[in-house]
């Protein structure tokens, strides 16, 4: 595949649509982003080792583009794909295979009541992100204080646009299932003035109704019972194994102005694995948490924050000699300033002490926006990783110049340039060395018949954001 594939395609898919619509559709939107990085690492060999240097140049171009307009109120067609290839001299980045990914490919209908997919979509709710081959509706009721939904069909692979089948995720070889998982699901959501709740649950299994490979249930709420207060929490259960997931609570005061906000809560965290995975005859063990946050606005352009958290692993249950460490902490502070005119400037510090390893960082930016279209900024972090258990403790310096432009066609333009040095206390062999330039150029274009919502039907006006269905 040539390197200019990607935006070859992107130009390909965005012609066509374009050249479609004055015959069979009364409105079009179409976004095509281009992103170019370019990259060096290094191989992991057996002992801790790093392995000969490679060059990455990950290409990809994203095509969103919708029709609507065919004559049926409601109706409109959704397509977003991504085209990518490593054109470094190594063609082995992540994410680049396969080089086409269909992320959705859906018919949709919509109206104040009733809003039904038919396609590639996806649903997100306190269980994640899933995509699936197959079709969701919902039904608005009472106002749309009540929303009832469902779906069903094909699975993906968690969190990313391809089926769990595919050689591209392929990391356990004989673990990996050989066929697509069916996945359904439902759930419902009710919506007050001082009350939201929403319950789904979800199964996956194999395509003959066995291999069960995951089934959870999750409620979660916020309630408001006085102005500048909100009481939120959830819960997470896996009916497969019979054991609580992760549970949050958390309190926040957010004052009537909102100059300051302060919240406050605590957790308990479970990692979830599907069955069919190695990862859960590991038994992870939960940890609980504590953590409070609060921002502040003391004047006008001047926000502080901070946040800090303390947590607890549960007893591994793990006889042997040696003392360990199930407990650490972490907090940060920063803050932005936007008093000057055409300037901001924001700054961060943050410590984390777990189990076995430290990092202390710190961050700053500056940026400058002369005119409305146009912006430039400087970026600069260090981050130190004294590590307890390993050898050659090491710190990380990063430098950056980003620039940004937006034309009067509407075109975004970026581009980036960022230093990486690495200092470790003992030295590092030249062979070994991970100090490099990374550049990160891109290009978005956005094409339609209508700007913002001008020109859309008020059906498609009630889509939910990012296809939340919750």
């Amino acid at each position: 595949m040539k390197p200019s594939r990607p935006v070859a395609v992107s130009a390909m898919a965005a012609a066509l649509l374009l050249w479609a619509t004055p015959a069979v559709c009364q409105g079009y939107s179409v976004r095509i982003d281009n992103r170019f990085q370019s990259v060096s690492y290094r191989t992991y060999v057996p002992g801790g080792a790093l392995g000969s240097e490679l060059r990455g140049g990950p290409l990809t171009s994203t095509i969103d583009g919708s029709l609507w307009g065919f004559g049926i109120t409601g109706l409109r067609l959704r397509m977003k794909a991504r085209v990518g290839v490593d054109v470094g001299d190594t063609d082995v980045w992540p994410g680049t295979d396969p080089p086409v990914q269909l992320l959705e490919g859906h018919a949709e209908y919509a109206t104040r009541v009733v809003t039904a997919q038919l396609g590639r979509t996806h649903v997100i709710s306190r269980l994640g992100w899933m995509g699936f081959d197959g079709a969701k509706a919902e039904v608005r009721q009472l106002g749309s204080r009540l929303r009832l939904y469902a779906y069903g069909g094909l699975g993906l692979a968690r969190g990313i646009a391809l089926p769990v089948s595919s050689d591209a995720l392929n990391p356990l070889d004989d673990y990996q299932p050989r066929k697509r998982q069916v996945l359904f699901g439902g759930g419902a959501g009710w919506s007050m003035d001082i009350l939201d709740a929403r319950v789904v649950y979800q199964r996956e299994q194999g395509t003959g109704g066995e291999e069960l490979a995951s089934e959870r249930a999750a409620l979660d709420a916020s309630i408001r019972p006085l102005r500048g207060l909100t009481l939120a929490g959830g819960a997470e259960y896996n009916v497969a194994t019979e054991q609580l997931g992760t549970a949050d609570a958390s309190l926040t005061y957010t004052a009537p102005r909102g100059q300051v906000r302060v919240t406050v809560g605590g957790r308990h965290y479970r990692p979830h694995f599907d069955l069919w995975t190695i990862w859960g005859a590991f038994s992870p063990v939960p940890y609980k948490a504590g953590f409070g946050s609060v921002s502040a606005t003391p004047m006008p352009g001047v926000e502080v924050r901070g946040r800090a958290e303390a947590y607890e692993f549960d007893d591994a249950g793990v006889s042997g000699t040696a003392a360990g460490e199930t407990g650490g902490w972490r907090w940060s502070a920063g803050a932005t300033f936007t008093r000057f005119d055409k300037w901001t400037l924001s700054g961060g510090y943050k410590v984390d002490k777990g189990p076995g390893s430290r990092s202390i960082g710190l961050d700053g930016r500056v940026t400058f926006q002369p005119t409305s279209t146009f912006s430039v900024s400087v970026h600069a972090a260090q981050l130190s990783r004294p590590l307890e258990f390993r050898f050659s403790d090491a710190t990380v310096f990063t430098q950056g110049l980003r620039a940004d432009y937006r034309t009067a066609a509407g075109v975004r333009l970026h581009a980036e340039v960022r230093r990486y040095d690495e200092r470790r206390d003992v030295g590092v062999p030249e062979h070994l060395e991970w100090d490099q330039f990374r550049v990160n150029l891109g290009a978005t274009l956005q094409l339609g018949s209508a700007t913002g919502s001008r020109g859309l039907h008020p059906a498609i006006l009630q889509i939910p954001e990012g296809g939340d269905t919750r």
